[in-house]
């Protein structure tokens, strides 16, 4: 366990600094939303003064719902504010990246301006790639199921008493990453949710935090239709030209394709704003979707990731991606 090893450097990190600002990727889901407050209320305990940055304008459903429920009790600031909050020595201010290592999938590139390398702490479950960011301390744990099951792993290193809210949110990510437990679940991912459990968390409200819209469910259904199946094994999923998804439903939709007979990965591919085609992989274990995506500029886990293309089209990324398939087959 990577985060047991580095537990020295990581404490003396949050020894050293007086302010702590947090960060995760853009288009919060609830493993980087739950990872990001498990760790302020952490930093909370050790008496640090904390700030959740979130530039994001809109939340899918579950990041929602909390931020809604946790309203007035959060430090959250945008990005344009972080100056103004500093303390006054730099060495004192510290940056925790959660759920990324990529510059361009952070909440705001603008803010790794105003830290040095040596003030900047990645807590990540993905892969480095060529726009990982440049700090002296990155905790990466390719092997465990979330952020979430990382921040769940440090309360248990600090001996950290968790509220039963926080202990929800943090099984909430858990769930979510490993798609109820079926994808990159291990011991110790049963252990993380039991050790959450045993400190209340709720695995009714994860189901109420994780519900879905009826009519957002039927339109990702009207998605699967369209699906092309490769050596009998790769399906791949492609929304209309002139139809916009959210990046949530996108995954999820790769979630389901899982669930066929036969299927060992899957891939979706879909305009998630006018300029801009977006991919979601998933995998049994058989396929490296990290290794898949990184040539279309995105990246992940051996299991599940996602990928951003501007200015092109759904069959231009189609076609790129089966010349990468074909390639791993050879």
């Amino acid at each position: 366990m990577k985060l047991v090893e580095r537990k020295k450097e990581i404490t003396k990190k949050f020894r050293q600094a007086k302010t702590i600002f947090i960060m995760a990727h853009k288009d919060l889901d609830l493993d980087a939303l739950g990872s990001s407050i498990g760790l302020y209320f952490i930093l909370e305990k050790l008496n640090k003064n904390c700030f959740l940055i979130i530039d994001d304008s809109k939340h899918e459903s579950g990041v929602s719902k909390v931020l809604k429920e946790l309203e007035g009790c959060l430090n959250i600031i945008k990005s344009s504010a972080i100056e103004e909050n500093l303390y006054l020595r730099d060495k004192k201010n510290l940056l925790v990246i959660l759920d990324t290592n990529k510059k361009e999938l952070v909440q705001s590139l603008d803010a790794l301006n105003y830290f040095a390398t040596n003030s900047i702490l990645i807590l990540d479950h993905h892969e480095l790639g060529e726009t990982s960011i440049d700090c002296d301390l990155r905790v990466i744990d390719n092997e465990i199921s979330s952020t979430c099951e990382m921040i769940t792993n440090l309360i248990e290193i600090y001996h950290i008493s968790l509220d039963p809210y926080y202990a929800t949110l943090l099984l909430s990510g858990i769930v979510l990453d490993t798609n109820n437990f079926t994808l990159k679940t291990n011991a110790d991912t049963y252990y993380a949710a039991y050790y959450l459990s045993s400190m209340g968390a709720s695995t009714k409200k994860v189901q109420y935090l994780l519900k879905q819209d009826l009519k957002d469910y039927i339109e990702r259904q009207k998605l699967i239709t369209n699906v092309d199946i490769i050596d009998e094994k790769i399906a791949i999923a492609k929304g209309g030209p002139y139809m916009m998804y959210r990046r949530e439903d996108i995954a999820k939709i790769a979630d389901t394709l899982l669930f066929f007979n036969d299927i060992e990965a899957s891939f979706v591919i879909a305009k998630s704003n006018s300029k801009t085609i977006a991919i979601s992989g998933r995998s049994l274990g058989n396929h490296n979707i990290a290794k898949i995506l990184t040539p279309l500029g995105g990246g992940g886990v051996s299991t599940s990731g996602a990928a951003r293309i501007s200015d092109s089209t759904i069959s231009k990324v189609e076609a790129k991606l089966k010349q990468i398939l074909k390639k791993e087959d050879e």
